[in-house]
């Protein structure tokens, strides 16, 4: 555990920016979140610091449980691995969650709209850091079910009719979660076999 509490920080300012960029008048305002935005014309176009400015931004408030949930889940992952641990999963499952949908609408060939949309927020880290959480829990049945249940929510948005892309985004970033979480628990058991 450190004494540096990047969670709250994060999750405090990002909330406070969405009230700021509220009164900002509407072309500015959008002028910076489609600057900030993972959308595939930025990418394609080269603008790569969207993948980290699009995770400090969001186009509005966050709800308040969403707000609290956020606040929660980043807390205890600093709390039971520190916080550099906790901003290491968070970046790896934006960063890596936004390529991989990326990669997805380019062979797809996305359209105009979904060229353009606006992609900011915090949810592929969250989902990361909330899937890696899972190494927290007791060993086997209890960690098992607990990644089993995350996946069964996050799959049916995924896969509905009417899905969006940030549905594919959500369970990319947990999937990688858990696979770090797996990694965790492989490490810690290998750890006390040694001792």
């Amino acid at each position: 555990m450190t004494g540096v509490l990047l969670g709250p920080l994060y999750a405090g300012g990002v909330q406070l920016g969405a009230y700021a960029l509220e009164r900002w008048e509407p072309a500015a305002r959008e002028r910076l979140l489609r600057g900030c935005s993972t959308n595939v014309d930025n990418l394609a176009t080269g603008r790569w610091e969207t993948l980290l400015s699009s995770a400090f931004v969001v186009e509005e408030p966050m709800p308040l449980p969403y707000a609290l949930l956020l606040l929660a889940v980043l807390g205890y992952a600093e709390y039971a691995y520190g916080a550099w641990w906790t901003a290491g999963v968070f970046l790896l499952g934006h960063t890596a969650a936004t390529l991989l949908v990326y990669g997805g609408l380019r062979l797809r060939g996305a359209g105009p709209d979904t060229r353009r949309a606006l992609d900011v927020g915090t949810s592929y880290g969250f989902n990361a850091v909330l899937g890696a959480l899972t190494a927290a829990l007791p060993r086997g049945r209890v960690r098992g079910a607990a990644r089993a249940g995350l996946l069964a929510v996050a799959v049916p948005p995924a896969v509905a009719r009417g899905r969006t892309f940030t549905d594919a985004g959500h369970l990319a970033a947990l999937a990688l979660g858990i696979g770090v979480s797996l990694a965790v628990g492989y490490r810690s058991r290998k750890r006390t076999k040694a001792i």
